[in-house]
């Protein structure tokens, strides 16, 4: 109800207002939020208070069935010996001082119930009286918090439209970076594709590094064939000796006089064809 009386006063000026901020509407629902919650909360702690008081009410019933039936048991007792004593007057007057006892423990506890019973009423016109206090005390509060809301409203409205300003300042910047973001783009792009060229170029000159490395490999080795060679060459020529000049006269001549008779032997053939 103190909610719903609230509610119905803090509405009526918050409807002259044109709107309110997304800041201020999460304010609004967290302040409801934190409201629910302690309503929630008062109900569980008034839940568990009628449990203990409905668990007390129990064992005082528990309590008193307990005597109840221990009366019952001391009655029933009593009587069995005074139907045993039939006809004495001793026995009929325990019964009436057990019973006067009985009425008289009965009276005592009406009266302690009674006494009980009016210090229970003063304390819960007390607490009454404390509620009532309490009430007009966040009625006050609240009249106060509102104005407290509408100076803050205000505060953030300033707010808001310094960081509008700041938004605009912002997205100009952001115009801006924007553009050079493309700028930086293009040229990125560019220079990967450059990248890619030199890459290509990068892969062919190493296949034809690796090449030229292979065909080096081949010339040294024919380059160390021709070296061994020219070394065994250079010996054999060290060790040449040249043959006297008489030799070589004699070696002419012989060779002059084979190739006559080679020229002899020719024409004997070709004679020896035609016949």
């Amino acid at each position: 109800q103190i909610r719903g009386r609230y509610k119905s006063k803090s509405r009526a000026p918050t409807d002259r207002f044109v709107g309110l901020t997304v800041e201020q509407k999460c304010e609004l629902v967290e302040r409801d939020l934190e409201e629910t919650k302690d309503e929630i909360q008062k109900i569980q702690e008034d839940s568990e208070q009628t449990l203990r008081d409905l668990e007390a009410a129990m064992e005082e019933a528990d309590i008193w069935w307990a005597d109840v039936k221990k009366a019952i048991s001391d009655f029933e007792k009593e009587v069995s010996t005074f139907s045993q004593k039939k006809g004495s007057t001793m026995a009929s007057e325990k019964l009436l001082r057990y019973l006067e006892e009985r009425s008289h423990q009965r009276d005592l506890l009406k009266e302690k119930l009674r006494l009980k019973n009016d210090s229970l009423r003063g304390y819960k016109k007390k607490l009454q009286q404390q509620l009532r206090q309490k009430e007009q005390m966040g009625e006050t509060l609240r009249e106060v918090r509102f104005e407290q809301l509408q100076i803050r409203n205000m505060q953030y409205q300033e707010k808001i439209e310094e960081k509008n300003e700041e938004l605009l300042q912002l997205k100009l910047t952001s115009g801006k970076a924007v553009q050079a973001l493309n700028l930086y783009k293009r040229r990125l792009h560019d220079a990967m594709e450059t990248s890619v060229c030199l890459m290509k170029d990068i892969s062919q000159r190493k296949e034809l590094l690796e090449k030229i490395e292979r065909e080096t490999i081949l010339v040294e080795e024919e380059r160390a064939k021709a070296e061994s060679l020219n070394k065994q060459l250079r010996r054999q020529l060290s060790d040449y000796r040249v043959p006297p000049v008489l030799r070589y006269v004699q070696e002419k001549m012989a060779i002059s006089d084979l190739q006559n008779s080679l020229k002899a032997w020719e024409r004997k053939v070709s004679i020896a064809e035609v016949s």
